[in-house]
C-alpha cells in the first residue's frame, strides 16, 4: 500500500459516501497522534510558544493548499493548536483527510 503521504489529494463530489467506519479505523491505525471523533479525525498539541504555533499552523496552510483539502485549525491559550479533518462534501471521512494528517505529521514542530 502506498505511504499515505506521498499521495495527492482527489476532488470530491458533494453528496458523496464517507468512508465506513471499519475503514477510517484501519487508516487511523498509520498516523502518529490521530484520533478518531465522531465525523472527523482530531490531533491536540502543546506547541513550545505562540509564535511556533503560528509558523507551524503556516505550514499546515501550505499543505491544505497544496492539496485543496483544507482542516479546522483552532488555537486557544496562546499554544494549544487542535486540528480537526473532515471531508464537508461527504459529511464525513474520506481518504483525502488520511492523507492531509499524514503530510501534517512530517512537519517540523517545537512541542512543549
Amino acid at each position: 500500500m502506498e505511504e499515505l503521504a506521498k499521495k495527492k489529494c482527489v476532488p470530491c463530489e458533494q453528496g458523496g459516501d464517507p468512508m465506513p467506519a471499519h475503514l477510517a479505523k484501519i487508516m487511523l491505525a498509520r498516523l502518529k497522534g490521530w484520533r478518531l471523533e465522531k465525523n472527523e479525525i482530531r490531533q491536540d498539541l502543546v506547541m513550545k510558544d505562540f509564535a511556533e504555533a503560528m509558523r507551524f499552523m503556516g505550514e499546515i496552510a501550505k499543505v491544505a493548499e497544496a492539496e485543496d483539502h483544507h482542516p479546522d485549525l483552532h488555537l486557544t491559550a496562546y499554544r494549544k493548536l487542535s486540528i480537526a479533518l473532515s471531508t464537508h462534501a461527504v459529511g464525513g471521512l474520506t481518504e483525502n483527510d488520511f492523507i492531509v494528517a499524514a503530510k501534517i505529521d512530517e512537519l517540523p514542530r517545537a512541542l512543549k
